[in-house]
């Protein structure tokens, strides 16, 4: 649904007031830089050398790393979590998870553990919010990667909220490989792609670079101050 624009004609008017001018409403256009080096950096680079990029970047932002296929996915996630000290886990209500074979994990064998999983219900509010505050670990998926500063995004709708990746202490980002992309640049472009072409984009979106890290103070660098202490990126292989 597009919204309304109230009042714009008067704004936009009472701005070229103030620079001496009437207001511009047509001969407009957008400039063509002669350089652009945002998009040459990392151009060309395959799906591998994006990966070997985002590893190096990862070991920066104190994040760890982990590649598998989808038949080995669940066991890793598992495994991950095993080491972040189990549950609860908080995960988004998002059909992906049963898609790549995290279904049962979720549903059976980990309740059959006792490892409690929550799932974010929107029709709750904020009653989610505790859920996630409590949770162990944050299990999100990430839309599109960018390998040089080592970021996750996250679409944030009415299933997917944003505090499963802020509020527990640890989070497993899913990254599949074919998302990987070299920086915020084409990931901006990725994104107004899919709003061209008709997809549904949230006007929340998040970028996420690892874990919490805090150097206000004398430079002193503090993980988790405001967000996880932990972060994990499992690098999904769907090429």
């Amino acid at each position: 649904m597009q919204g309304t624009i109230h009042n714009r004609n008067k704004f936009l008017d009472k701005i070229a007031s103030q620079l001496g001018r009437p207001r511009r409403t047509a001969g407009v256009s957008r400039p063509e830089y002669h350089f652009q080096p945002q998009h040459e950096i990392y151009k060309g680079a395959s799906q591998d050398e994006l990966l070997e990029i985002l590893k190096t970047q990862c070991l920066k932002i104190h994040t760890t790393l982990y590649e598998t296929d989808l038949a080995g996915l669940p066991s890793k996630v598992k495994e991950i979590a095993a080491e972040f000290g189990g549950g609860p886990v908080i995960t988004w209500d998002d059909e992906r998870y049963a898609k790549w074979g995290l279904g049962s994990l979720l549903k059976e064998e980990w309740p059959s553990e006792n490892v409690e999983v929550r799932v974010w219900d929107h029709l709750k509010g904020d009653e989610n919010i505790p859920l996630a505050e409590n949770a162990k670990i944050g299990l999100t998926i990430s839309e599109v990667t960018l390998a040089e500063s080592g970021t996750v995004t996250h679409f944030t709708t009415k299933g997917r909220g944003r505090s499963v990746s802020f509020l527990p202490e640890n989070y497993i980002a899913l990254i599949p490989k074919s998302t990987i992309v070299p920086r915020f640049t084409q990931a901006a472009s990725w994104i107004r792609k899919q709003h061209l072409e008709g997809r549904d984009v949230p006007s929340c979106i998040n970028f996420i670079t690892g874990p919490s890290n805090s150097a206000d103070i004398e430079l002193n660098l503090v993980v988790g101050v405001h967000g996880p202490v932990r972060a994990a990126y499992i690098v999904i292989d769907d090429l």
